[in-house]
């Protein structure tokens, strides 16, 4: 029997990136897509890239009728909303993976301090599970609720993640990251307009981004307390996250210990790739569910550099959704998602 999905907000990148993976997935069939803007319209009307695979039309948001048609509900929705969309689903009898940021952070008081509103859902967010999956695979599988990771911390926590298991990581760590303009959104602004981002490379929020105690979070659960400065930079392309991350030594490493260490503890993982030769580049991820992660030790200085690149719409959002939908319901992990990245 098929999957029943929905997905609210799919009029967004996001959402758009999700219906596009969901049309392909063997297990999946689609039933609501919602959107605030462009109700009524077909959803490859707002989307041509899905011309002849999907024509569902966008609707408006009813959630006692999303919950109750469907077996999972993603969430696709700008931060706050979620807060009355995800107990309403749940509350019908659904499933949620929400892609926002409104369950990510365990601590509501740290929620209101970067998000500027309180949370008024905490019985939900004391149940939600973090939806990194190569970390938090076993949570996942029985989770009514997955906050599916920000973009941003899906990369640097998978390149800092071996360092932290083993406690070689002195800290504090500096994640110096870069980002293409369509982690922004969809709806416009000054700071992404063409004008602004063509041939520019600019800091943003350095030290006080949100994904910032996000990041914190999922390292502590990795291992021990790390402290993370987190420098974000929004690049010139459309898609794709390198994450550059330089971590002092808690003991002296030579590079084989390094490399072994990586391969041993992404072993087996389907979609996180570990360089050797190499060191990661977006475009070797495009529009693919692939992370490609390297480190790099100097043993002089007593520093690691870890190294992470993937697409900020497909693993950094709808590809990771997908593969916490795969691992919900007891589905091959790849499902829907093994194709090779777009080149060049």
């Amino acid at each position: 029997m098929a999957i029943r999905v929905s997905v609210l907000g799919a009029s967004g990148y996001t959402g758009g990136e999700l219906v596009r993976l969901l049309a392909c997935h063997p297990a999946v069939q689609l039933v609501h897509l919602t959107a605030a803007q462009h109700q009524g319209r077909s959803v490859d009307a707002v989307f041509p890239n899905l011309r002849g695979v999907v024509a569902k039309p966008l609707e408006a948001v009813d959630f006692a009728r999303v919950g109750a048609d469907s077996d999972v509900v993603f969430l696709a929705l700008p931060h706050g909303l979620a807060l009355e969309a995800a107990p309403a689903v749940l509350e019908a009898g659904a499933r949620v993976v929400d892609l926002g940021p409104d369950f990510r952070l365990r601590d509501p008081a740290a929620y209101a301090r970067y998000y500027k509103h309180e949370h008024t859902a905490q019985a939900w967010l004391a149940r939600a599970v973090y939806g990194l999956t190569e970390l938090y695979r076993a949570q996942v599988r029985t989770a009514q609720l997955v906050a599916n990771p920000g973009c941003y911390p899906t990369a640097a926590v998978l390149a800092l993640a071996p360092l932290v298991q083993a406690g070689w990581v002195a800290g504090p760590v500096v994640v110096d990251a870069k980002s293409g303009v369509s982690g922004a959104g969809r709806s416009p602004s000054a700071s992404t307009h063409f004008g602004e981002v063509n041939e520019n490379v600019r800091p943003y929020n350095v030290g006080v981004h949100r994904h910032q105690p996000e990041i914190e979070q999922a390292l502590h659960d990795a291992g021990t307390p790390v402290r993370v400065l987190f420098a974000p930079h929004l690049i010139p392309m459309t898609r794709g996250i390198l994450a550059t991350c330089y971590v002092p030594l808690a003991r002296p490493a030579s590079q084989a210990e390094a490399l072994a260490l990586y391969e041993e503890a992404y072993r087996g993982e389907p979609f996180v790739r570990v360089l050797v030769d190499e060191l990661p580049q977006t475009k070797a991820t495009y529009a693919s569910n692939f992370c490609d992660v390297a480190v790099r030790v100097d043993p002089d200085r007593g520093l690691a550099v870890a190294v992470a690149a993937l697409d900020n719409l497909v693993k950094g959002a709808a590809g990771q959704a997908v593969q916490n939908l795969n691992v919900m319901f007891g589905r091959p992990e790849s499902e829907g998602l093994w194709a090779p990245a777009v080149f060049p």
